[in-house]
């Protein structure tokens, strides 16, 4: 209530003061008086629809009362003004009845403007409304009126004037016939108005219920029905047309002031113009997407080529801020040159000029030649306040030339450096934040036509907008505001990204099957074709269909004949414009770039493509063979590289990521990839096969082959196998993938080592006898009777061999490969190895050897295996090795409590320890691991080490010396020159 305190108290000041309001004279001060009021209807209106603002209201008072001991003094007052205004427009009405005349001379002073703004879209047509060529002389004349502010205000405001206005100060309709007239035409410009946001009133039915409980406005009434049957039958008609002839005047508008920024200094009105056209039509559809009034035509409230329309209205709002300087440095000289230099001639020709109105005009021509825009604009609303009272010694209506002029300059000024203001002003889409529904409908719509797909950009730019909804005093709503617009502005890359990456990859998927057809592996038939036509051998029957030759499909007889990848690059190059429109724009403090977004989706899909196209099959254990991937994705490849004539995008970066996540065992979304897929083909598929005798290693041919039996194989190992598809395995997979491939081959090594060990271990008596009796014929023939493992001997060692043919195959072509790609690399990694020699440190020399094998060259050790067989060691992994420490210090604090003799009681320990060591070696029966009886003298040894209430001494006077001396030398014994 405080604020409806305020607004009253200046009310009654101005009709105290008997200000005079014209729209054309004093534009800023009529302006805000109206914006005062219907502001103010405003928020009580939207106070009238909070269904529970007396329950909250008391509960404050509640709280207030419990926190304070009192209630808030303030709380009678508000309360009664929530009953006050249970009917708001009837108490509204009953506040500005003193108030009409102001209101009504205000408002009337629209009867010129608001008549010339509503006009249908072939009166502007017929006018070239917004052309710049319409006049190619007067191109550069600076493009100026008398009522230059008045040109771009919004028609809706207006509107909202008007009818709410009028509603208020209803006695006028029946007493002036232009204030009756005004009001009609203002009703059939629509049903709904704007409160705040997406709140909006039935203002016909608001007004008919009013009017219908007052005495003589029968005739009114009657007005608002004929007016409401108006609008259902030719409201929507005409603001489609709007759209339209808006669409095209802004196309040339871009066009025009893209090829010629310089006519933005002369020309910025119409700029400013058209944006606010542009925003009255696009909220007009917004406001009555969701309130469409019944009507047959209910398609002209729905607008497909909506995103031409916001994408030209970006395209402007753009250009003036990319060229603000250019605009600001035209008006700078037209403020001095021509706007001071007029200002100061009216000055001289003013009858009556009091001394201290003399002094502020002076100031004000002043101020223009320093360009001081700021308290330009301040001045002239503080002078048109100041002159619009009824006894001013300077009335401004009896100077219209003054007025005319100092709204123009006012305007100059205003390009200096409110021009971002002056944007928002005229093309703020804020409010789309609040029809999340209807935005995304009309994004849908747009993108379903194929010639808006260019403009589709413009919908997240709007989100650009949104961050202009959100005020200091309400700060708890930035957040959500934010991620809303976010929220949208994603979506709308998401989907752009989406649709041009399904037509990308579908041109990828066209040309990889042309590519296909061209592969060697479909010449045979042509082959045999030749052949038999040289032979003379019959002809194929009548009914055999003949396979058509490659490149058949690009022959056309006529160009009018559109193909599916004529369809697919139009689209393309419809969805590739929209994004070569904006490289980036911030939502909230967030730089969104949308070209990313396109990369994103199609490293996404291209990484899923590629695996598909393996044609896995874990059941059937069936596959693509490498060779045909790799020239699939070259395809694939050579079709991305053409994306570049479209747009600005890293095609390079994009295939590198994808690829670069082939080579390893699982992709970043944690989705298998071709180096897992190949890895279990192969072991499974292959080397499986190949263990049972099915499959063959030729060293001949260089390849596995399958053996001929009865049972046909589902598959050609050599298919698989040879050179060329170990090259193309190489080239897909990389050094990486093959890395994982020789991991995963030595695990199958190791767990064949183990075997081997194991009957090694069971045999051990029989295997020492035959080393003792090697030279003892007939005694090694008994010995070998006892061998039974023989035969699985052979056959696990077998199984290595295969496997490790196989890796060497791999590294082969991966040195070709490598050899291939960057024999810089190659030949510093080749002398590096051919520099080892046998006397080389044995950890330098397998460090040597991994780089040249991941390289792919042959090395005299394999370091894979080196590695496998190593884990195979029976070590103890664990922090046994810690006991020496916990056996000293926990025994002497033990023994410091008791109060006992530390180094006695421990001198007791060694001797009971060495005593059952030493038993433990002799006993047969219970002997332990060699390995880790060593491993427990030792132990012992730490102890006494790290202990210091014992020596060497003492241990050595119960326990021999040379036990620990051997221990050492087997523990650390290399067992991998053991077991090879």
């Amino acid at each position: 209530y405080f604020f409806q305190d305020h607004v009253y108290e200046l009310l009654n000041t101005i009709d105290a003061c008997q200000c005079f309001f014209n729209i054309a004279v004093n534009f800023d001060f009529t302006k805000n008086y109206l914006e005062l009021i219907i502001t103010y209807i405003s928020v009580i209106i939207m106070l009238s629809r909070v269904e529970d603002k007396k329950v909250l209201v008391g509960m404050y008072n509640c709280a207030h009362e419990m926190s304070n001991g009192s209630s808030d003094p303030a709380y009678p007052r508000l309360a009664q003004m929530f009953m006050e205004y249970e009917q708001p427009i009837k108490k509204l009405t009953e506040e500005f009845g003193p108030h009409t005349k102001g209101v009504t001379e205000a408002l009337l002073s629209l009867q010129m403007l608001y008549p010339r703004r509503n006009l249908p879209a072939e009166q502007w047509r017929s006018a070239q409304l917004l052309s710049l060529l319409s006049a190619p002389a007067s191109m550069l004349d600076p493009a100026c009126c008398d009522t230059m502010a008045c040109e771009y205000l919004s028609l809706e405001v207006m509107e909202r004037w008007i009818l709410l206005g009028y509603l208020l100060c209803h006695s006028s309709l029946n007493t002036n016939q232009s204030s009756q007239e005004l009001w009609k035409m203002a009703l059939r410009s629509g049903l709904y108005l704007t409160i705040i946001r997406d709140e909006t009133i039935n203002i016909h039915k608001i007004t008919e219920d009013y009017f219908d409980g007052l005495k003589g406005y029968s005739k009114r009434i009657a007005d608002i029905k004929e007016c409401r049957e108006h609008v259902t039958v030719n409201s929507g008609a005409m603001h489609r047309e709007r759209r339209g002839f808006l669409r095209n005047a802004l196309k040339e508008l871009v066009k025009v002031l893209e090829d010629e920024p310089g006519l933005l200094g002369p020309k910025v009105l119409f700029v400013f113009m058209a944006l606010s056209f542009s925003r009255d039509e696009v909220l007009w559809l917004v406001r009555y997407s969701e309130n469409i009034p019944k009507t047959k035509t209910p398609e002209d409230y729905v607008d497909s080529y909506m995103a031409e329309l916001l994408f030209y209205m970006e395209r402007l709002r753009t250009l003036m801020t990319k060229y603000s300087r250019v605009v600001q440095r035209y008006h700078v000289q037209y403020l001095a040159q021509f706007d001071a230099l007029l200002l100061n001639d009216t000055m001289q020709n003013m009858y009556v000029c009091p001394e201290e109105e003399s002094v502020l005009m002076t100031s004000f021509v002043s101020t223009l030649l320093h360009c001081s825009s700021v308290s330009t604009c301040l001045c002239c609303l503080m002078l048109q306040a100041y002159t619009s009272v009824s006894k001013a010694p300077l009335s401004l209506k009896e100077y219209p030339d003054l007025a005319k002029v100092m709204n123009m300059t006012q305007f100059h000024t205003k390009m200096l450096d409110n021009v971002q203001e002056m944007l928002h002003e005229t093309s703020d889409l804020s409010i789309l934040c609040f029809y999340p529904r209807v935005f995304e409908k009309m994004f849908s719509q747009s993108s379903e036509e194929v010639s808006m797909q260019r403009y589709l950009m413009s919908f997240p730019l709007v989100c650009s907008h949104f961050n202009q909804t959100v005020h200091p005093l309400c700060p708890e709503e930035t957040e959500a505001v934010e991620k809303r617009s976010l929220r949208l502005c994603v979506t709308f890359l998401e989907e752009i990204a989406k649709q041009t990456s399904s037509v990308i990859l579908e041109i990828c998927s066209e040309q990889c099957n042309l590519n296909d057809q061209l592969l060697p592996k479909h010449c045979g038939q042509t082959i045999s074709a030749a052949r038999n036509k040289k032979q003379k051998k019959q002809t194929p029957k009548k009914g055999e269909v003949q396979r058509e030759k490659p490149g058949t499909e690009s022959q056309r007889k006529d160009r009018a004949i559109v193909t599916n990848m004529d369809k697919l690059h139009l689209t393309l190059t419809e969805l590739c414009s929209s994004f070569s429109g904006s490289s980036d724009f911030t939502v909230f403090n967030h730089i969104v770039t949308p070209a990313e977004f396109l990369i994103s989706h199609l490293e996404t899909r291209l990484t899923k493509i590629i695996v598909r196209m393996a044609h896995y099959n874990q059941t059937t254990q069936e596959i693509g063979r490498p060779s045909d991937l790799l020239a699939g994705i070259r395809a694939y490849t050579a079709s991305l590289h053409t994306l570049s004539r479209y747009l600005s995008l890293d095609v390079t970066r994009l295939v590198k990521n994808v690829l670069l996540q082939q080579t390893q065992p699982l992709d970043s979304y944690g989705g298998q990839t071709i180096t897992t897929l190949y890895t279990n083909w192969y072991l499974e598929g292959l080397l499986r096969q190949a263990s049972s005798n099915l499959i063959v290693h030729c060293p001949a041919m260089h390849c596995f082959v399958n053996q001929t039996i009865e049972n046909e194989q589902s598959f050609r190992a050599e298919e698989y196998s040879d050179i060329s598809e170990m090259q193309a395995l190489a080239e897909l997979i990389g050094p990486y993938g093959l890395k994982f491939l020789s991991e995963n081959l030595m695990w199958h090594i190791t767990s064949q080592v183990g075997e081997l060990k194991k009957l090694v271990i069971e045999n051990m008596d029989v295997l020492v006898q035959m080393r003792a009796n090697f030279d003892k014929p007939e005694a090694m023939a008994n010995l070998q009777k006892r061998l039974p493992a023989g035969e699985n001997v052979l056959k696990r060692m077998t199984i290595i061999g295969v496997i490790l043919s196989f890796r060497a195959m791999a590294q082969d072509t991966l040195e070709d490969i490598m050899q291939k790609h960057c024999p810089y690399l190659m030949g510093p990694i080749e002398s590096l190895r051919d520099m080892v020699s046998p006397d080389t440190d044995i950890k330098v020399t397998l460090t040597v050897f991994e780089l040249a094998s991941a390289a792919g060259l042959t090395c005299d050790i394999d370091p894979a295996l080196v590695a496998a067989v190593a884990s195979m060691r029976t070590g103890h992994h664990n922090n046994i090795h810690c006991l020496a420490t916990a056996v000293n210090q926990l025994s002497a604090a033990m023994f410091t409590v008791e109060s006992k003799n530390i180094e006695q009681h421990l001198k007791e320990f060694l001797l009971v320890a060495s005593s059952t060591l030493l038993q433990l070696g002799q006993n047969v029966e219970n002997r332990v691991d060699g390995k880790n009886r060593d491993s427990i003298y030792l132990l012992l040894h730490m102890i006494v080490e790290a202990s210091p209430f014992l020596s060497q001494d003492m241990l050595e006077s119960c326990f021999p010396y040379v036990l620990l001396r051997n221990a050492y030398r087997e523990v650390y014994k290399n067992y991998i020159i053991t077991l090879g």
